[in-house]
């Protein structure tokens, strides 16, 4: 009968273990072991040792995708963090018409990264909206390249990244903001503190740890950002690849019959480790903020 309670947590664990021994763990351990041989698409391979790895630190192509993919972090998340706090605070009060503006906020997390890329595509071509409107109102003479310029190719792609986001965030704000005391507010209040002062010392102080916790998870999403590069540039990463990212790379070494895994694996590898080394950095700060 021991036995048996034993065993009996292990049988409900077992479905949830196996898929992520299957589709984690093992396809893991795999690119590890790919990342030290020359294997392609359609070979084994061979062992190489550290051959990719040193074929990586040479690789002009990477080190430009790991720039334009920090950049992209460094630009993205703090606008993840400020931008969804404010549109939660704004939409928190609970008034009449208020949930049909969290509705209209919100409805871009539930579409599809390509759909929305290709809206945006839309929008911001030549004869696009966006150019169409700014000509009208004489802000500018001629269209913007948004999608043919390299640089404004990416921030074009962090503006889709950001508007696709805030409502995601704008929800788990709105959580955190329910967990701060009225009485903070109403107390900075009566002491005369003005709307922006009453956010600044008691709203951001009350949602610190949501805040710390929302850069984390867009800043582990932004090192991953390929979708949005490779709709809005019709797949090419803008002119001579320039706005091209890790993941973007990734998938262009090791895609097609002729693909080199093994150092796409090599690639893969190197961004799990950009993305663990960042990730322990930002929760060392969390911990040294919190003391």
């Amino acid at each position: 009968m021991t036995r048996r309670l034993r065993l009996t947590p292990w049988l409900f664990l077992a479905p949830a273990l196996i898929v992520a021994v299957v589709f984690h763990v093992w396809p893991f351990l795999n690119t590890v072991v790919l990342s030290f041989t020359d294997a392609r698409a359609l070979g084994g391979g061979t062992f190489v040792g550290g051959d990719n790895y040193v074929r990586l630190a040479q690789d002009p192509s990477f080190w430009l995708a790991t720039r334009n993919t920090l950049v992209y972090v460094a630009v993205v998340v703090p606008l993840l963090v400020l931008l969804p706090l404010l549109l939660a605070v704004l939409v928190q009060p609970q008034i009449r018409a208020m949930g049909f503006f969290r509705s209209v906020y919100y409805s871009p997390v539930v579409a599809s990264m390509v759909v929305v890329g290709l809206i945006w595509t839309w929008m911001l071509a030549s004869d696009g909206v966006v150019n169409q409107v700014l000509e009208a109102m004489r802000v500018i003479d001629g269209p913007l390249p948004f999608l043919t310029d390299s640089t404004l190719l990416l921030v074009s792609c962090m503006l889709v990244t950001v508007w696709k986001g805030l409502g995601y965030y704008m929800v788990v704000y709105l959580a955190a903001l329910g967990n701060v005391s009225k009485e903070y507010h109403e107390a900075a209040q009566v002491d005369g503190a003005s709307p922006a002062r009453r956010f600044w010392s008691v709203t951001v102080p009350g949602v610190r740890a949501t805040m710390f916790l929302v850069g984390l998870l867009s800043a582990i999403a932004a090192m991953k950002v390929f979708a949005e590069v490779y709709v809005m540039s019709y797949g090419s990463a803008g002119p001579g690849g320039q706005a091209r990212t890790l993941v973007y790379t990734i998938r262009e070494v090791g895609l097609g019959l002729g693909g080199e895994i093994g150092y796409a694996s090599a690639m893969s590898l190197a961004l799990f480790v950009l993305t663990i080394g960042f990730s322990a950095g930002y929760l060392r700060a969390q911990r040294a903020e919190a003391r």
